[in-house]
């Protein structure tokens, strides 16, 4: 019977999902299904374990902290630092706050790591500028949502934390890898920025390109808040501090100078950090927890070794294997929130990958910034209802503007895919060494 076969809880969970229920309740629904419906001859006790146990895990406090420093740095004054550092970069060039726009995001996302932390940050900030500046509603909240997808691939971002602990790579190596894919989607957004611009005539935010020393002054008065993430990583390199250390270390670095250097921190602000640290942790915690249940489903009825092997089945070329599951992906990352998705699928598809001498920090670059473009793509991309529901935009006129940085990002992907060289530049020249026999990787 279709309602007792050990799939259908798949088809559950996907269900609730286009019902619009929370990913968290979804997950927990579809596992509670088969352990109530289908194999009820397993004690409750050990399922509710399963979701206990998930969030027992010391690296897993990281996450707080580096979501605690995002929310400090907006009330620090530091992100007031890192946008005036970024109009001074590229307020001159053609499409200027949207420059601006790719480029804030780029220095935003070692901090706070978080796409839809981002958008909403510059939906409040830079969408009234922009329109001020005679850019259309739609054409800026394009750009938004857009350049928020780099946040997250940028360290520390909490997608690279996550996938380090799932595929069993170093937090640091991860964190070096994401600079590379970073750094390319903020360029290929802003040459599809000064493409529009050129054609609709939007207007540089500058007359001029800023001189060499008022760039450099800008950047002493930014020093903090851009030291911030290379500090972090650079802790974490030579061994000082583990990542849950570094994210507790920034978040006091960022409360010294955010109270004492620039004055803006005060007491009546702790509640607030507080209370948005405890909400953001709070929804990211219950998703890891839940999928660590449904994984464990999916464990007592071997499917991630049945989905390994009818990927494994389809070809043996591992950059045809490639370009199905960016496919797949894609696909699915217009239904499921970026974070979820690489919670979900990525033990499923990491061994798939590594046995076919895929490098795992390489499929990590692949599959985040993979499902990042996932969150602007309709129907339920999570930066696009951010971005739409805060400006008021329309959903019919931002996708009409959006398709133009979603294809720039999918140039960038498939470099990214195809390239291993360019995809892990920056790891390798630090030492890092990748996996390419199979049976190595996975023994690893």
């Amino acid at each position: 019977m279709i309602f007792t076969h050990p799939m259908f809880p798949i088809f559950v969970l996907f269900f609730l999902f286009f019902m619009n229920v929370p990913i968290a309740l979804s997950l927990i629904g579809s596992t509670l299904y088969y352990f109530v419906f289908i194999n009820n001859n397993m004690p409750t006790s050990l399922v509710i374990q399963q979701f206990v146990s998930a969030v027992e895990s010391f690296p897993y406090l990281a996450v707080p902290f580096f979501i605690m420093l995002g929310s400090v740095m907006n009330y620090s004054g530091l992100s007031d630092r890192l946008m005036d550092f970024a109009e001074v970069l590229a307020g001159h060039l053609k499409g200027g706050l949207a420059q601006v726009n790719c480029v804030l995001s780029a220095l935003m996302g070692g901090i706070s790591g978080s796409a839809n932390a981002d958008a909403a940050m510059e939906s409040k900030i830079l969408v009234p500028a922009m329109l001020n500046k005679g850019m259309p509603l739609d054409f800026s909240a394009a750009v938004t949502a857009a350049s928020s997808s780099v946040s997250p691939v940028i360290p520390p971002g909490n997608n690279l934390i996550m996938y380090a602990l799932i595929a069993n790579v170093t937090v640091g190596d991860m964190f070096l890898a994401g600079y590379t894919p970073g750094i390319m989607m903020t360029i290929a957004l802003m040459i599809a920025v000064y493409f529009i611009a050129c054609k609709h005539n939007y207007a540089p935010s500058r007359e001029k390109m800023a001189s060499p020393v008022e760039i450099l002054r800008q950047a002493f008065k930014s020093i903090f808040a851009l030291c911030i993430p290379f500090v972090i990583i650079l802790g974490m390199r030579l061994g000082i501090c583990t990542p849950t250390e570094a994210g507790g270390v920034a978040v006091l670095f960022a409360v010294v100078i955010g109270a004492f250097a620039y004055g803006k921190l005060k007491v009546k602000h702790i509640p607030i950090i507080l209370k948005e640290t405890v909400q953001s942790t709070g929804s990211v915690m219950i998703i890891i927890a839940a999928a660590k249940a449904f994984g464990f489903y999916m464990s007592c009825e071997s499917i991630p070794e049945m989905i390994t092997k009818t990927l494994l089945g389809m070809t043996q070329n591992k950059f045809l294997l490639l370009m199905i599951i960016n496919i797949v992906l894609l696909i699915i990352g217009m239904f499921i929130e970026g974070g979820a998705a690489l919670i979900i699928l990525a033990p499923l598809l990491v061994p798939a990958v590594m046995s076919r001498g895929v490098d795992p920090l390489h499929f990590g670059v692949i599959i985040i910034v993979n499902i990042m473009i996932g969150g602007l793509t309709p129907p339920f991309g999570s930066m696009m209802f951010t971005v739409c529901s805060i400006v008021n935009c329309r959903f019919d006129k931002f996708i009409k503007q959006v398709w133009p940085f979603i294809f720039a990002l999918l140039v960038v992907l498939v470099l990214c895919t195809y390239s291993e060289n360019i995809a892990l530049a920056i790891p390798k020249l630090f030492g890092y060494q990748p996996i390419h026999n199979g049976l190595q990787a996975l023994a690893g």
